[in-house]
């Protein structure tokens, strides 16, 4: 099955689920194109393809037009169905201004990421942060027994590249974020993000850097596993997951030399980092790198790092 029948299918049951029914109807057109599903946007003239009907009274839009106090309109993004977390996500709109994102937990495991994420935004609010800017909390709550967050939008800026996450991050600037979002947990435990792969950040206009997608975020864990993420999420991009986590080793006392950390220590995160992600994919039931004893396995047998 192709990625766009994949992508149908999910956003069938979706609709089901954030649009009920019974009445209002709206159509609604499959963005950028039918064959292409990416978003599922209010029809304009200008839209190709068929018209989906969707059905507004007693839906998630006219909910988050009460919270909002204004009649919105709402963007649905048709997500990949083999993501582990995957989950809905809305742009929601009043006029051409975007007022927020809106995810759903729609299952329990995503539900718990949801309010994790919550719970992370809420804690970064009351610091005082010079280098991270993160989004803020506009609503967390439950809606017909599935768990809403309203994050802000963050500023990004705009450019040729339609992915803000692959604009270039300055390295200095990566490393002051590490460091700070790694500042952020109790005396003597590092916290981490979770996520901080490039497709999460961007420089913002005034030299700070932008981060979103805080549902990961984790206290108590070595500090500077947030550095060696970003690092193994871009090799995977070039590189199968086995060559990726060698190099994620190799290149561990470079990675980490910025934050402080000794050679011997830096390898020994690089290791346990990648233990982490193998767990983190076996609990969600998921292995988007293939079996850990194929990718992962074979590194760990040949160190002599771990106690």
């Amino acid at each position: 099955m192709n990625d766009a029948k994949i992508r149908l299918g999910y956003l069938d049951d979706t609709v089901r689920l954030l649009y009920p029914g019974p009445g209002s109807p709206r159509a609604h057109s499959l963005l950028p194109h039918p064959l292409l599903p990416r978003r599922l946007a209010p029809r304009r003239w200008w839209h190709v393809g068929r018209r989906f009907v969707v059905p507004i009274e007693g839906s998630i839009s006219a909910h988050l037009g009460e919270l909002f106090g204004v009649p919105v309109e709402t963007v649905l993004h048709v997500r990949p169905a083999r993501r582990a977390n995957r989950k809905p996500v809305l742009e929601v709109r009043s006029g051409r201004e975007l007022l927020a994102y809106v995810k759903v937990g729609d299952t329990e495991r995503t539900a718990a990421l949801v309010a994790n994420e919550a719970a992370a935004l809420r804690k970064l609010a009351a610091l005082t942060l010079k280098t991270v800017i993160a989004p803020a909390v506009l609503h967390h709550g439950r809606w017909r027994s599935l768990e809403l967050l309203a994050v802000s939008p963050l500023p990004v800026r705009r450019s040729r590249t339609p992915r803000p996450g692959r604009s270039r991050v300055p390295a200095e600037l990566l490393t002051a974020a590490v460091r700070e979002i790694a500042g952020t947990g109790e005396p003597g435990r590092a916290a981490w993000h979770g996520d901080l792969a490039p497709w999460n950040i961007a420089p913002s206009s005034d030299g700070r850097l932008l981060v979103w997608d805080w549902e990961r975020y984790e206290v108590g864990v070595p500090y500077g596993f947030d550095a060696v993420h970003h690092f193994f999420q871009r090799a995977l991009r070039r590189m199968d997951p086995a060559t990726a986590a060698r190099a994620c080793l190799a290149q561990a006392v470079r990675l980490l030399a910025p934050l402080g950390v000794s050679g011997a220590q830096a390898r020994r995160t690089a290791l346990l980092y990648l233990i982490k992600l193998a767990d983190r994919h076996a609990a969600d039931g998921h292995s988007p790198l293939g079996p850990p004893d194929v990718w992962l396995s074979p590194l760990v047998d040949h160190q002599e790092l771990l106690p």
